[in-house]
């Protein structure tokens, strides 16, 4: 399956919804996208995982990797799941109490 970004930007924050799956293949393209966000001037970042129907090792190192490029640059990188299949892996992997998860965009950007 291949993965969907879409991105807004509004001044310095960045809304990126993913659709589809992060793998091996695909988590390329995420990492591209996170960086040259934050590199343009979006350090206020939230990603929407809801639409996501797999995330292997390699996309959450790449959300790790954009969690630290943002935090180098004075940003933020907040995540937008309800999808429990995807909230679980955060949770095994202890990575829910790295990312703040948020179940709305709303409580996201308002955070």
């Amino acid at each position: 399956m291949e993965l969907d970004v879409k991105t807004e930007q509004s001044g310095a924050t960045c809304m990126i919804s993913l659709t589809g799956e992060v793998d091996v293949y695909t988590s390329p393209r995420l990492k591209k996208e996170l960086l040259d966000r934050i590199d343009a001037g979006c350090l206020d970042i939230v990603v929407e995982l809801d639409a996501l129907g797999f995330i292997d090792s390699s996309g959450l190192g790449v959300l790790v990797s954009g969690l630290r490029h943002a935090k180098e640059h004075g940003g933020t990188l907040r995540l937008v799941c309800t999808n429990e299949s995807i909230l679980k892996i955060f949770r095994i992997t202890g990575l829910d109490k790295v990312f703040p998860l948020f179940s709305t965009i709303e409580e996201a950007r308002g955070f």
